[in-house]
């Protein structure tokens, strides 16, 4: 993950423990990676890990919670009025499967889902954040139905129908059966055929 050097030693040291767990989790899994192999990594002692991380859960959580951090730098794209509804939708679902295309990203998930870090509610965490991040899709189309150019009385479900789509090629392959994540080609045959079969059904007449 590449973040600016920090200019305090403290700082230093965290972000290459970040860097460090990170290497090691996406390498080794969650229940193989210990403290002791990411100080040794990041080149710190056992004891300067904990100072910063008071367990190996907060360190992964942590750096989970970057990476959404990360994906939320993408600004939202809003309904306009004065734009052709196709091309805005395009680019919300290109934007959608560019989120998708970070592999430290599909990694970590995947990590993730098959330690379910220590309980069911640490996943279900995880994936409500990810399913907060779709929530511009579902304002976008409200808006868009309330212009009169998508006839949906609910606009959650036509969302959820369209991410559905978007991550049975480029999230849940990858996080469950360890596919590839999708090539350029392959993530603009996904847009815009999910583009077109969604107004094919939605698109106001």
């Amino acid at each position: 993950m590449n973040r600016p050097a920090p200019a305090r030693l403290t700082d230093r040291k965290r972000a290459a423990i970040l860097d460090a767990a990170e290497a090691e989790f996406r390498q080794a899994g969650y229940e193989a990676t210990s403290m002791d192999r990411i100080a040794a990594s990041a080149g710190v002692s056992k004891r300067t890990v904990y100072n910063h991380f008071p367990s190996k859960e907060v360190l992964f959580a942590q750096i989970l919670q970057q990476l959404f951090e990360r994906s939320r730098e993408s600004p939202e794209l809003a309904y306009r009025a004065d734009r052709p509804l196709r091309q805005q939708l395009l680019d919300l679902v290109q934007q959608k499967l560019q989120l998708l295309h970070d592999e430290a990203f599909i990694d970590l998930v995947r990590v993730a889902v098959a330690a379910v870090i220590p309980s069911p509610e640490r996943a279900q965490q995880i994936f409500k954040r990810v399913g907060d991040k779709e929530e511009g899709l579902t304002v976008w189309i409200r808006a868009a139905a309330a212009d009169g150019r998508l006839k949906t009385d609910d606009p959650q479900f036509a969302s959820m129908l369209l991410q559905g789509m978007i991550k049975g090629f480029a999230f849940w392959p990858q996080i469950t059966l360890g596919h590839p994540i999708l090539s350029a080609d392959e993530r603009e045959r996904v847009a815009h055929t999910a583009t077109d079969m969604f107004l094919a059904h939605f698109a106001a007449q």
